[in-house]
């Protein structure tokens, strides 16, 4: 459920097709994500998954995969 809203809101956000988003993918380097992009998909996280994202965790979340397990330990 949380790799499923994450995509929606990357597919959203970035343009890019579902099928192009997997978890190894790279925010920056494969979906094409700037830093006004990141800011707003972090936003929309937090919003959608009820979850406050530390802005020292910023750097970390470079992945999908890592988005989703950063949100699962949140929720956790």
């Amino acid at each position: 459920m949380i790799l499923e809203k994450i995509v929606e809101i990357l597919e959203e956000e970035l343009d890019v097709e579902k099928e192009n988003i997997k978890l190894e993918s790279k925010l920056k380097e494969d979906l094409g994500a700037d830093s006004l992009d990141l800011f707003e998909l972090i936003s929309n996280m937090e919003d959608e998954m009820d979850i406050t994202i530390d802005e020292e965790d910023y750097g970390k979340l470079v992945t999908v995969g890592d988005i989703v397990k950063y949100i699962e330990n949140k929720k956790a």
